[in-house]
């Protein structure tokens, strides 16, 4: 009896303490999703494996296997492409850049990121390289004009030169000009952006979104 005893005791402590461990990397984060977490996903996968399946029957019996061979085709294509657009790469190419990829940019590469987000949103761009301060120049479909700047450290100055001095050939009125800059502006910077008219401010947090999908001009909206 006395053995079963120690057993019996033994076997409550390994639990416990295996309760404990779980709970602990949980809380961090490090162990993994549940059950309960992966079963919606895992529900909605094999219902929509059925419903594919069951459109293809349906389609095989109204006129034949032409249509489950085309089906099985489109879908190749379709989970290819999903692939492709996934990788770091392509994602980057289309204007698409996580926190983390942002942050390993030097001054150039954020430039090239930039211009890309600007494509991405429906702008043609130019880029204007220099050795330690590169600028876009930017036009949209309705004729609106863009010059962009990026600042290491945010300091936007009244005196700094424009960030494009030269006129677009054919364009009236002067462009907006955006400062782009990852960490947070200063309050004089804010107060200077505030007194000119054409001049927004681009920090850290609108970069993040705007890398993440959101558009520009709802971004500048936001500001104002």
């Amino acid at each position: 009896m006395a053995r079963l005893s120690w057993t019996s005791g033994l076997v409550p402590s390994r639990l416990s303490r295996k309760r404990h461990v779980v709970r602990a990397l949980r809380a961090e984060g490090r162990y993994g999703p549940g059950l309960r977490d992966v079963l919606p996903a895992f529900a909605g996968v094999v219902a929509g494996v059925c419903a594919v399946a069951a459109v293809l029957a349906a389609g095989y019996r109204a006129a034949g296997i032409a249509v489950p061979v085309a089906g099985v085709g489109l879908l190749a294509l379709v989970v290819t492409a999903a692939i492709r657009h996934g990788r770091p790469d392509a994602r980057r190419r289309l204007g698409y850049y996580t926190a983390d990829e942002l942050r390993e940019l030097d001054t150039q590469q954020l430039a090239l990121a930039v211009a890309r987000m600007l494509r991405r949103d429906g702008w043609r761009v130019r880029l204007v390289p220099a050795p330690d301060r590169p600028r876009l120049c930017a036009r949209d479909a309705a004729g609106r004009r863009i010059d962009v700047a990026f600042r290491p450290v945010a300091e936007p100055l009244p005196d700094e030169d424009a960030p494009h001095p030269h006129p677009h050939r054919g364009a009236q009125g002067s462009p907006l000009r955006l400062v782009v800059h990852r960490g947070v502006f200063t309050d004089r910077d804010l107060r200077w952006a505030r007194r000119e008219r054409t001049i927004r401010l681009l920090d850290g947090s609108a970069l993040r979104q705007w890398a993440a999908g959101a558009r520009l001009n709802d971004l500048l909206g936001q500001e104002r």
